[in-house]
């Protein structure tokens, strides 16, 4: 095989890789745009090398070119369940985990140049990513379910504040995950809040920004 081929081959499956990782980088997953490129790039590079050595030896034994990218799909699961953590009652990192073997996919058909193929593969994950992830927040919504987006002062009991603020209006605190902020002493808290149905989302947002040590709420 030319090296033009390969380099277009490992090139397009570098594309089509990060475009999926964007996305997931654009929502702060555990695994972004790098993980996925080097996920489809090296999948794509084990399938080439799975054609190299059945052309290297084809006169010599049978080989089977895509006994090596066999593996990839399997041995992927092993990194894609590094990015599944349960969070209090739930499970965050499937929708990650699935991309991740849905670029190694990709990049094994790149490998082989099947570009309609992955082209086409990745125009439906990134649609399903983008466009499904609204359908299901609007199923939650309908459920009363929003996240809150909170970012407020990194002191002792703010969390706490703002847990005991919701509680006294019967909101519940399904999920919630923080992390510190890198400047001026802050941290952003997401909440995931079952409503009662008398209570709006706006009547929520007031009732946390008047909150001492909160800066800013918005539904994410």
């Amino acid at each position: 095989m030319l090296a033009s081929q390969v380099f277009i081959r490992l090139l397009i499956a570098l594309l089509l890789g990060g475009l999926i990782g964007m996305e997931r980088e654009g929502i702060r997953r555990p695994a972004g745009l790098r993980t996925h490129i080097l996920v489809c790039i090296s999948s794509a590079l084990i399938m080439l090398t799975g054609i190299y050595l059945y052309n290297l030896y084809i006169d010599k034994t049978n080989l089977d070119p895509s006994r090596l990218g066999a593996q990839v799909i399997s041995g992927i699961g092993f990194l894609g369940a590094g990015t599944i953590l349960k969070v209090n009652n739930g499970v965050k990192g499937l929708t990650t985990a699935a991309s991740l073997w849905s670029v190694a996919g990709i990049g094994l058909a790149c490998g082989v140049g099947f570009y309609s193929g992955a082209i086409i593969c990745t125009i439906l994950i990134l649609f399903s990513l983008k466009v499904f992830s609204k359908i299901e927040r609007l199923i939650k919504n309908k459920k009363h379910e929003s996240w809150l987006e909170i970012v407020c002062e990194s002191s002792p009991g703010e969390i706490g504040k703002i847990g005991t603020a919701l509680g006294n209006k019967k909101i519940q605190i399904k999920q919630i995950e923080s992390n510190n902020l890198n400047s001026y002493n802050m941290m952003e808290i997401k909440l995931l809040v079952l409503l009662p149905k008398s209570i709006r989302l706006d009547e929520v947002i007031n009732l946390v920004t008047y909150i001492e040590g909160v800066k800013n709420v918005k539904i994410e």
